[in-house]
């Protein structure tokens, strides 16, 4: 008998154990992933070429802002609505993630004008899509955060396209540079 309430108790343990392990698990969102595979992979093999890096990013970040568009005339849905609602979080993601690498690069001092310039390009033209986009319940708060990640990119691309234009300005021997060197 008390063998047999040994082994309730245990078998009783081992389930309140497993099923507080597994709850917050369940509970957790999943964590979206605004690139596939074969882009992240690309991104990596450009690590170490910051102008190289960046291109990819607006490329990717523009498939996103296109996806957009494309989804804008589509008649109201809820399926709209969600697909939008993922797009935007993806591009807002991605838009965070180039700003990042934004900062390092220019922290380092390395010349990543010639990407510059198109990036702050790409910049207009993808708020140019936020704000014709008009807001929904759906998405309306995703779209907010993307038209301000989105403002905030802009600014910072085009302050370090002045800021590098002036640097290597002075600096002509450290032009196409991936990083600054110490002297």
């Amino acid at each position: 008998m008390v063998s047999q309430s040994i082994r309730v108790l245990r078998f009783s343990c081992a389930a309140l154990t497993f099923l507080f392990a597994i709850a917050p698990l369940h509970s957790q969102k999943q964590q979206r992933e605004p690139l596939n595979g074969a882009q992240i992979e690309k991104i990596r093999e450009a690590g170490i070429y910051p102008s190289d890096r960046i291109k990819l990013y607006t490329q990717f970040v523009d498939e996103h802002a296109t996806t957009i568009k494309g989804l804008t005339n589509r008649s109201k849905s809820s399926a709209r609505a969600h697909r939008l609602d993922d797009e935007l979080q993806d591009l807002t993601a991605l838009m965070d993630e180039l700003g990042s690498n934004l900062d390092v690069y220019s922290e380092r001092h390395a010349d990543i004008r010639v990407s510059l310039k198109p990036l702050t390009e790409a910049s207009l033209k993808w708020l140019g899509i936020l704000r014709a986009l008009a807001g929904e319940q759906g998405f309306d708060l995703a779209r907010k955060e993307a038209i301000e990640s989105g403002q905030e990119l802009a600014d910072q691309a085009e302050r370090l396209l002045r800021e590098q234009t002036d640097y290597f300005n002075l600096h002509k021997d450290e032009k196409g540079q991936e990083r600054a060197e110490p002297k």
